[in-house]
């Protein structure tokens, strides 16, 4: 039972092939679509981001081109990037933190549209978020101040954990303390145990989940880790083969089989950039667009896994949600 309209991407695993033609000498402007991740996985917000051009009157392949360049191949973030200055695009729109980083190193020119987990400031992609000053703006998610909302949507779910486990990635120490700050006072008030689990590697999630079930773990909430996001398939796996139940951040991983996220909609947050690369196609400066954040957040249960974990999900909660996966 779908809550929400959701657009679909065709054919969003295939690789991007590059222009015959150097952007420069196009007759319609060029945005490179840089990701450290393949598009299978955000096929949702490609979509949106494409959406969102269209809604400022740019179209894909009559009005504007797109330049895709997605992780997955032989080629580094950095050379991506690279190649896509080279390339001469107009803007570049970059999806998470080290994307933006990586544009932001390849030109001062060149505008940037980004979507950042990490504070933009502290991370020098603008100098304030009313005034970014310079080639780059875009969106903040402020994913670590979720932590204590998706902590108490998960024990609404599972009241019998008296233990929760957070899983955080300590080569991203901001991230990283941020959540566990947050989900240690949401804890307090709620009156759980919280344990921290440091993974990063596929290696490490392994060995976590092994010693959060050794902890005798009643649920797991996944932190806003961009490498937890890269390896969501792993990560719904081990829940499933432990029979724990697992808050997660974005609805990806619930579909794939998790049991719950709740966080940005992050489709409509791309179709939100689309519109502000519309804006510098039209002649705006980013130096002069505010950074903004995410005005929409949708909660999603997978029912099917409820199911498999023996949980009733209370009918206030499935009331909140904006997509029931049955």
């Amino acid at each position: 039972m779908r809550r929400r309209e959701f657009i679909a991407l065709a054919g969003g695993a295939a690789a991007a092939w590059p222009l015959t033609a150097n952007a420069q000498q196009s007759a319609m402007p060029v945005v490179g679509f840089l990701v450290p991740i393949p598009l299978k996985p955000i096929s949702n917000n490609l979509a949106g981001f494409r959406k969102g051009l269209g809604e400022a009157g740019f179209v894909e392949g009559k009005s504007v081109m797109l330049e895709l360049r997605p992780g997955g191949g032989d080629q580094s973030l950095q050379e991506r990037a690279d190649d896509l200055v080279r390339l001469g695009v107009t803007v570049i729109m970059a999806g998470a933190p080290p994307a933006a980083l990586a544009a932001k190193r390849a030109t001062q020119t060149i505008p940037i549209v980004f979507t950042s987990g990490a504070d933009p400031v502290k991370i020098d992609l603008v100098k304030s978020f009313n005034r970014p000053g310079g080639n780059a703006t875009g969106f903040h998610i402020q994913f670590s101040e979720l932590v204590g909302k998706r902590l108490s949507l998960l024990h609404e779910m599972v009241p019998q954990a008296e233990r929760i486990a957070v899983l955080v990635n300590p080569a991203h120490p901001s991230d990283a303390n941020a959540t566990v700050q947050n989900a240690t006072e949401a804890a307090g008030a709620l009156g759980v145990d919280v344990q921290v689990f440091n993974a990063g590697t596929s290696g490490e999630i392994d060995a976590a989940f092994t010693n959060l079930m050794a902890w005798r773990a009643g649920a797991v909430l996944i932190g806003p880790d961009p490498s937890f996001f890269r390896k969501n398939a792993q990560i719904v796996s081990l829940a499933a083969r432990h029979v724990i139940p697992t808050s997660y951040v974005v609805g990806g991983h619930v579909k794939a089989g998790g049991l719950m996220s709740y966080g940005p909609d992050l489709a409509d947050m791309y179709r939100r950039a689309g519109l502000y690369v519309g804006r510098i196609l039209n002649g705006e400066k980013p130096a002069d667009l505010p950074v903004q954040q995410p005005t929409k957040y949708e909660l999603i249960i997978n029912l099917k896994t409820a199911d498999a974990l023996g949980l009733t999900i209370p009918a206030t909660t499935l009331a909140r949600a904006d997509e029931v996966i049955e």
